[in-house]
């Protein structure tokens, strides 16, 4: 395939991020302007609850991924039908079980939304949010099929369709007609063009793998069961830790301000989905390497990928606590500002939880997460009990310091622990621990120096433009230094340089051979390709000179 153009895809699929990010805050704008601040407030809470309750999945459907890569890998395609057809069994069984919970919990809703003004149907409105969810359930199957045979860029194009058709409608909902309740149509009416072009895309490329009814083996539906009731646990952990803040901030402080603190947010959770699209290509690639069962190879892309995931993270999240006050006064309006302790917080928090993302993608590669499924339900708790305990004493910082303190405590000790032990055959997690510590505090450091660093003006867009480029000169002093005294890393970053400069002039079409037809999407063949050239150590280059010699 032509390198090139792989490049330009990924070019492409960045900038749709970009200008959907834009799209999404003129459309949050709309939302405060022409419905008001309580209905962006119940939207972020909506989400939340939601979230509790699809506590439902269980984990099964990364389990069931999870499952799919060797057999993918073999070209074992009746074991895939098997798997395709237990996931698409039991995801229609939670869609009912999360319909359920979300008629019970409907009589609460007016505790939750404390400050509610009745300016829109509460409970119509809830149930509009609910129907789009379900709907996701229902093929959320086949987008998972398609991720694991690596084209994951396909997903990403279609969810960029549909988000796009949702978001123009609801553009034109808002100005013309300000209903909240048909601009959560309008997401109902993007979650079904998702679903229709999901179907045609899979009915089309893996009609051998939907229409054939298999039965699994007793072996792997063991596997799956084991997997999934690890992945259960982590489930809980997550819903306690990421859903229950806004709940908590709705029901103790109320809508209006979690309104507020949602500006913020979206900022955030828009950069975190972008900053995905480094990794994304990634994920099917260590499933698959994973299955393989080379550790050598899979603990020099670990090493890889955290140095990385640390020179991207103090870049973006940096500049994010640089420029965030002026875009949400730009975007939102300085009557919707927070104090900046609330964006400090948030920026170390999001970072302290992005730094975790290399261990994270080979713990769940490597199936490491069964050995640490206590681990999620006892952080959460700890999550739970301190949000509650802070939000009475410091108010809305207190809820977000919360989740620091558990994912410094809990989340960095035990998920490098259950790696190294269970996924690296007992190597010493040492190293690991000091230097991700070290990092940490560095990254804290950065924040508070850029803090004493920025500029006010009266001009809001100065004073992004000088702050945003502070952050980033900020940035690039821990990065420089990291480069310098790792000869490891530095070798890397050199050859990835070299990589994407021989990928953007070579126009000669490249084929992996020995993967099976429609299994690489060209995003990942580039991707692969890369840290395959990238990911060498020193011993690779002395056995290739002895082999020389």
């Amino acid at each position: 395939m032509d390198k090139k153009k792989s490049i330009l895809n990924v070019s492409i699929a960045l900038t749709a991020k970009i200008i959907l990010l834009v799209f999404s805050l003129i459309l949050k704008k709309l939302l405060i302007k022409y419905v008001g601040n309580d209905a962006n407030g119940v939207y972020s809470l909506y989400t939340s609850i939601i979230s509790f309750m699809a506590i439902a999945e269980l984990g099964i459907g990364t389990a069931i991924t999870f499952s799919m890569y060797k057999p993918i890998v073999n070209g074992e395609d009746y074991k895939v039908s098997a798997l395709y057809g237990l996931y698409k069994k039991l995801y229609s069984i939670i869609a009912l079980v999360i319909l359920v919970a979300g008629i019970a919990i409907m009589p609460l809703l007016p505790v939750f939304a404390k400050g509610y003004t009745n300016s829109f149907n509460l409970y119509l409105t809830f149930v509009i949010m609910l129907a789009s969810v379900l709907f996701e359930y229902l093929f959320s199957c086949k987008t998972s099929l398609i991720n694991a045979y690596k084209n994951n860029y396909i997903t990403t194009l279609i969810n960029s369709i549909a988000t796009f058709s949702r978001r123009v409608i609801q553009l034109f909902v808002l100005i013309f007609i300000h209903s909240f309740e048909l601009y959560l149509v309008a997401k109902l009416v993007g979650v079904l063009i998702q679903w229709g072009l999901t179907e045609i895309y899979t009915n089309k490329h893996y009609s051998n793998i939907v229409s054939v009814k298999a039965n699994i083996d007793e072996e792997t539906k063991k596997d799956v069961v084991k997997h999934t009731r690890a992945l259960f646990m982590h489930k809980i952990g997550g819903v306690l830790v990421n859903a229950t803040d806004n709940i908590i901030i709705s029901a103790v402080i109320g809508v209006v301000l979690l309104g507020k603190y949602s500006n913020y947010l979206i900022i955030m959770t828009s950069m975190a989905s972008i900053l995905s699209m480094f990794f994304s290509p990634l994920t099917s690639i260590i499933g698959h390497l994973c299955a393989e069962g080379n550790i050598q190879k899979e603990k020099k892309y670990f090493k890889f990928m955290y140095y990385l995931n640390f020179t991207i993270g103090i870049i973006f999240y940096l500049g994010y606590y640089g420029v965030i006050k002026d875009i949400v006064g730009l975007f939102f309006g300085t009557d919707l500002l927070l104090d900046k302790s609330v964006p400090l917080v948030i920026t170390i928090n999001y970072f302290i939880q992005f730094i975790r993302h290399s261990v994270l993608l080979f713990r769940d590669a490597t199936g490491t997460f069964y050995y640490d499924r206590w681990k999620p339900v006892i952080a959460g708790t700890i999550n739970v009990v301190l949000s509650i305990a802070l939000v009475h004493i410091i108010g809305l910082v207190g809820v977000i310091v919360a989740t620091i303190i558990m994912n410094l405590l809990v989340s960095h000790i035990v998920e490098p622990y259950v790696l190294y032990k269970h996924g690296f055959k007992g190597e010493s997690p040492k190293e690991y621990y000091i230097m991700n510590y070290l990092l940490i505090a560095v990254f804290i450091i950065c924040v508070f120096a850029l803090d004493f660093c920025m500029q006010s003006n009266a001009n809001m867009l100065y004073e992004l433009l000088i702050n945003g480029f502070i952050a980033v000169g900020i940035a690039l002093i821990p990065i420089l230094i990291l480069i310098m005294f790792n000869k490891t890393y530095r070798g890397n970053i050199v050859k990835l340089f070299k990589r994407v400069k021989s990928l953007l002039k070579n126009k000669k079409n490249d084929r992996i051979k020995t993967a099976p037809e429609g299994v690489l999407d060209e995003n990942t063949i580039g991707a692969e390709k890369m840290l395959n050239s990238t990911v060498e150590s020193e011993d690779d280059k002395k056995d290739s000179n002895n082999k020389e010699e």
